[in-house]
């Protein structure tokens, strides 16, 4: 075409058959992407749309052909109505192909910004048209040919807000390569017609779609052939590539009505002209750096509260949330890959805490994660679940593989951790579990806890795969499990309740907390460290939860008005949406007032984001307080504080009972905390007179512990009201 312009020796006919060849050569293409099986099923239909589409794009490139041969001299001016009707049906194919696609849009917010930034690419074209088109068209005197035009311009401007939507958004099953691609495809399909007024004006034979036509089927093509050979999304086990926090495309819109504004009206600007006309264009500029900026900040804030979301905060290793979704990208890959799971539980963990502190404890949890994370695949992930306890997702291992992986874990963490003076030796139990794409993901994670479970059979650091025997070696506790079902149902469960005092001089009874007992007919009673753990295994934690909130409030029903009682839940009884509803219920039962309710969770209990603040809200909504129990013992506290909502903290005891010397500093902190955010404080684990006018100087407005009164069963608590302060 370029040979042509500048002297014809090619017949211009001819110059229509690539045309028509390329696409049948884009559809036979554009088929086999469409039949690809391991491709995703959007992207699949995508293609299949476009093989339609590139169809009538060669009809209508045909038509045209045609009628350059029928007129006479060989010279059309106007659109045929062949070309018209074939390329409005391809140009409707096409987008909505493109809307089809899965946009991955997360709220309104961010639908409305993708439209406006749509909208400017769309207006900007739409000068573009204007100057370059439309005018000629109007100018032109023949209704027919003006009609005609301005259609193809008000397509034109709806294919590139369609493109320019699909540009703006971020697509899980698309490669951005491909994105590309496609994009600037579909940009030349709906642009290049309306430019025809300026090339027929230079030449009556150049029709531009004798180049721009070649030009799609090229570059579609080339992305057709990329979907098949090119894996959408991040490698699994490493995180996305960093997205840029804002779209050049607006901008780049802005730019060029910049450059059209200055080339359209410098020419016959004055002095005075050229300084306004200079000055919007540099206004223009300074905002867009001001703006780019701006999403800069933004971004980096945004990637600092996703890692926050989705880390832990001592380890900076995943966090169980975004251990689920790398496991559950694991288990959806395609055919039967082998996937396995790893559990490690560091053993004797809880003494380090007790014996050296917590923070002795802290930088033994760090140097393992370090160690964990150097010495496997950039593919695995290594996550902190919460506590002492660890996971690892080896994908694509098989047993033999995750062996030499487990190998590799204890080789990493024979040597002792040298921290604050001590040397600490390290003892894991490991657990695998053997499994393949497909498998359920609950299902991988208890039989690998039961195989961690009989790994601490053995002397020192060790692993074992998990066997299907391994679940009848574990029978007697499952025969435990049995029999606590039938402990909740035969109501072999009581509660104690321990007072809750002020520590004023006459250390006023305010309430209780309730606190579960279990009458084993073979074994006597059964403090909650023998059976709550088994419970959170068995999923039986919801009804004993149930059993606890029922029991408490019947008993509270007979307390004098104003007597508060404290009640501990857990994260399974949050992830339950009808927990709210049910002690909302329970309240009007009984006819107590919310506000004399608090549940408390523990602070190193795992919260899920999602259902459990809700519920937590839900319940706060309905006047119930919420209290964080052993608070001071996690590693992240200030952190719960800003993610759950809360009316209490209550100190744990290892800081009520620690030596003058090493406990206050703590105490101190959690009670000015406390005072600064107007939350309730109790001290836990008062044991002398002296522990208690300790707290009291601190700031600690109530206490609970032997020194003011042991658990006791629901009958002598009442009393002890009825008989007040005296007691």
């Amino acid at each position: 075409m370029a040979v042509n312009a500048i002297e014809p020796v090619i017949p211009w006919v001819l110059l229509w058959v690539p045309g028509t060849i390329g696409a049948v050569l884009l559809a036979v293409n554009s088929r086999l992407t469409a039949r690809t099986g391991h491709l995703p099923v959007a992207l699949r239909r995508f293609w299949q749309h476009i093989s339609v589409a590139v169809v009538f794009v060669g009809l209508g490139g045909a038509a045209q052909a045609y009628d350059i041969v029928a007129a006479s001299g060989g010279v059309v001016r106007e659109f045929g109505s062949g070309q018209m009707v074939f390329h409005g049906i391809a140009l409707c194919i096409v987008m909505y192909a493109l809307l089809r696609l899965p946009f991955g849009l997360e709220s309104r917010g961010e639908t409305f910004r993708v439209v406006l930034d749509a909208g400017t690419v769309m207006l900007a074209c739409a000068v573009f048209v204007w100057h370059f088109a439309t005018r000629y068209s109007l100018q032109s005197g023949g209704a027919g040919f003006t009609y005609i035009s301005l259609g193809l311009s008000v397509m034109a401007l709806l294919a590139v807000f369609a493109v320019a939507k699909f540009m703006l958004t971020s697509h899980a099953h698309i490669d951005r390569g491909v994105l590309r691609l496609i994009g600037a495809a579909v940009s030349i399909g709906a642009v290049g017609p309306v430019l025809r007024p300026v090339f027929l004006a230079y030449d009556a034979h150049l029709f531009p779609d004798i180049a721009y036509l070649p030009a799609i089927y090229l570059l579609a093509s080339w992305a057709a052939e990329r979907s098949r050979t090119v894996t959408a999304g991040p490698r699994r086990g490493t995180p996305p590539p960093r997205r840029r926090p804002f779209s050049v495309l607006p901008y780049l819109a802005i730019a060029a009505i910049d450059v059209l504004l200055l080339s359209v009206t410098w020419p016959v600007a004055g002095t005075e002209g050229h300084i306004v006309l200079v000055s919007a264009v540099l206004l223009t500029a300074v905002v867009v750096l001001r703006q780019m900026t701006a999403f800069q900040d933004n971004g980096r804030l945004l990637r600092r509260l996703d890692h926050s979301a989705t880390h832990d905060a001592l380890t900076q290793l995943p966090n169980r949330v975004l251990f689920h979704e790398r496991l559950r990208r694991a288990l959806d890959a395609p055919a039967e890959r082998p996937v396995a799971v790893a559990l490690i539980d560091l053993d004797d963990f809880k003494e380090v805490n007790d014996t050296l502190g917590h923070e002795v404890g802290d930088q033994l949890l760090i140097a393992v994660a370090r160690r964990l994370s150097g010495c496997l695949r950039v593919e695995d992930t290594v996550a902190r679940l919460g506590g002492d306890e660890f996971v690892v997702v080896l994908d694509g291992a098989d047993p033999a593989a995750a062996d030499l992986a487990a190998r590799r874990m204890i080789e990493s963490l024979r040597a002792p951790v040298l921290t604050d003076g001590h040397e600490l030796p390290i003892r894991a139990s490991i657990g695998i579990a053997d499994g393949r794409a497909g498998d359920d993901a609950s299902v991988l994670l208890r039989q690998a806890d039961i195989a961690m479970y009989a790994a601490k059979a053995l002397p020192g650091t060790a692993s074992l795969h998990y066997q299907a025997d391994m679940a009848a070696t574990s029978a007697g506790q499952s025969h435990l499990g049995a029999e606590l079902r039938e402990a909740i149902r035969d109501e072999q469960l009581f509660l104690l309740f321990q007072p809750i005092v002020t520590l004023g001089d006459d250390h006023r009874v305010l309430g209780a907390e309730a606190l579960v007992r279990w009458a084993h007919p073979a074994h006597g009673t059964l403090a909650p460290d023998a059976f709550i753990p088994l419970a959170e295994r068995t999923g039986l934690i919801v009804p004993l939860g149930r059993w606890v909130l029922r029991a408490a409030l019947r008993e509270m029903a007979h307390w004098p008005a104003g007597t508060l009682i404290n009640i501990n839940i857990s994260a399974r009884d949050l992830r339950e949406a009808d927990l709210p509803a049910f002690v909302a219920a329970l309240l009007d039962e009984h006819g107590i007032a919310a506000d004399r309710v608090t549940l408390e969770l523990t602070e190193s209990m795992p919260l899920e984001p999602g259902e459990s603040l809700t519920a937590l809200a839900a319940l706060r909504a309905l006047g119930v307080k919420v209290a964080l129990d052993d608070f001071g013992t996690g590693s992240s506290p200030l952190s719960l504080l800003h993610d759950v909502p809360v009316d209490e903290l209550k100190l744990d005891r290892a800081f009520t009972q620690a030596a003058p010397d090493g406990g206050i500093p703590v105490a101190a902190g959690v009670a000015h905390l406390a005072q600064a955010l107007s939350l309730h404080a109790v001290a836990e684990g008062v044991e002398t007179e002296e522990q208690a006018d300790r707290l009291r100087d601190l700031g600690f407005p109530a206490a609970q512990g032997y020194h003011f009164g042991r658990p006791m069963p629901a009958a002598d608590f009442q009393a002890l009201l009825l008989v007040g302060a005296a007691a």
